[in-house]
């Protein structure tokens, strides 16, 4: 049982390091079309209107995709002051019941983020005149690694040794 948990625990610190790193691309090239949008606006009068827009559907990307990283890090929402005083059987049925509730929801959003999408792709956006699809697969996108990620979280709460203590117990980083 512990090495379905390890394996889970493994496999989401690998997908959580790929999350990662892509969101600090998404950063770096979100500061940088900032940072030119700044320059074309008051220091260098060039007609560039794109790096609003870029900026704009980065930062959504971004935030998106982070949520996966907060799931991986336990670091979403919890009731701590009743969670921690359970006995540990309990915690442990709490914690997978959580990591389903949890599942439920972004399925949901990543099933009709899907629908959201496609209808995307048939309006353009206003300055690069590409569908729209392509920024608000975004949606989908994070929910599915959402899923992935909760699936893990779940597999690794149902067959671990230890109960966890806390819901902010993180499986992403430290040690087992």
């Amino acid at each position: 049982m512990a090495d379905i948990a390890a394996t889970a625990r493994t496999w989401s610190r690998r997908l959580n390091k790929v999350v990662e790193i892509t969101c600090v691309v998404l950063l770096v090239v979100l500061v940088l079309d900032v940072w030119l949008g700044v320059l074309v606006r008051y220091v260098i009068p060039l007609p560039l209107t794109f790096t609003e827009e870029l900026a704009r559907y980065l930062m959504i990307w971004m935030a998106l995709l982070a949520v996966s990283s907060g799931i991986a890090y336990r670091e979403h929402i919890g009731v701590e002051f009743v969670f921690s005083r359970l006995p540990a059987p309990t915690r442990r049925a709490l914690a997978v019941a959580f990591d389903v509730i949890a599942f439920t929801f972004f399925f949901l959003l990543f099933w009709h983020g899907l629908a959201f999408a496609g209808k995307g792709f048939s309006r353009l956006t206003m300055i690069y005149s590409i569908p729209k699809g392509y920024p608000f697969m975004g949606v989908p996108l994070a929910a599915g690694l959402a899923c992935i990620q909760l699936a893990l979280v779940a597999i690794h709460d149902a067959f671990t040794d230890r109960a966890p203590v806390t819901t902010g117990e993180t499986l992403a980083g430290g040690s087992e």
